[in-house]
């Protein structure tokens, strides 16, 4: 697995960051362990968590599985502003919730520090100055080396870079979705980011499992599409202009003889200013999938094919 800087930032990441939204969910501690293995002995360091997820247990089994590791061979992603712990999504990017969450995330990691930190959404119910003003804060204090945002559109991450730039501080990265099927990004996200030099970190780059082609039958019962608590989300992903995308990724990994995440995997790392990919998987096998990315290399004329149809859709 190779590595590159984050944006313009010295922060180095791996191409793909091991994504733990799922761990304490549809991932227990056994799976857990073995997926964070076989990852970092790919060669993975950058793994990304939030406050939210699972209400704090993902954060808790990271913290375990790495207690005892050299600290300075991972890259630990976090992020704070989501919670579910009334049972519903509550967005709060105050700055006293912001730092409240970021220490609590610090002591389920077992940490004294993140290497990037970032605010998990956009919230218009709070000054923007204000949630900046913790990030800046968590610098100041040790608590993170570096700061970002998640989920910001175009003009919202100009913004945030014009406050932190005030301070000195840079705005490192935004993690978006980013994928053949989801592709709102390119009209003013990639060039905002472009242009405040921040690194890009692209989540559900297989559409929630749409670019593996295991939908192409019907929706299976233990799919994200099925059940679950982001069903809906995978379900929106599903039919239409998607269809034609998904037959083309499927055309490439027979020509190629790869599988269609394969394909997927590696249109998106090959993105102008996609840093590296967070991919979330359950097991042992689907992380073998995504590690087999690395080695899939797109002739030019494949790539500008995929871009060409998901693009049109």
């Amino acid at each position: 697995m190779q590595s590159a800087n984050l944006g313009s930032s010295g922060l180095r990441v791996s191409d793909l960051t091991l994504g733990t939204m799922n761990w304490g969910d549809t991932v227990d501690e056994i799976f857990a362990e073995e997926i964070l293995r076989d990852f970092r002995e790919a060669g993975g360091t950058t793994i990304d968590t939030a406050y939210g997820y699972a209400d704090g247990v993902a954060e808790e089994i990271l913290g375990e599985l790495v207690a005892g590791s050299r600290r300075e061979e991972l890259v630990l992603v976090g992020k704070a502003g989501i919670s579910r712990t009334t049972g519903s999504r509550v967005v709060d990017t105050s700055r006293g919730t912001l730092l409240d969450q970021l220490d609590a995330t610090l002591r389920r990691l077992r940490t004294d520090h993140l290497d990037l930190w970032l605010v998990h959404t956009w919230a218009a119910d709070v000054p923007l100055a204000e949630t900046m003003s913790a990030l800046e804060h968590a610098l100041a204090t040790g608590r993170t080396r570096y700061v970002g945002v998640s989920n910001y559109s175009g003009w919202q991450l100009v913004a945030a870079h014009s406050i932190l730039q005030q301070a000195r501080i840079p705005l490192t990265a935004n993690e978006i979705e980013y994928s053949l099927v989801e592709r709102s990004a390119d009209a003013e996200v990639l060039p905002a980011a472009q242009h405040v030099g921040a690194g890009l970190l692209a989540w559900a780059p297989l559409g929630g499992g749409v670019l593996t082609g295991k939908y192409r039958r019907g929706v299976p019962a233990d799919s994200r599409a099925a059940s679950g608590r982001h069903s809906g989300w995978a379900a929106r992903r599903l039919g239409g202009n998607s269809d034609s995308i998904v037959d083309a990724v499927a055309t490439a990994a027979d020509g190629l003889g790869a599988s269609p995440a394969q394909i997927a995997l590696s249109w998106a790392r090959s993105r102008p200013g996609i840093s590296s990919l967070v991919v979330g998987v359950r097991n042992r096998s689907q992380l073998r999938t995504v590690l087999a990315s690395a080695e899939t290399q797109l002739p030019p004329q494949i790539a500008q094919a995929l871009d060409d149809v998901s693009r049109a859709g």
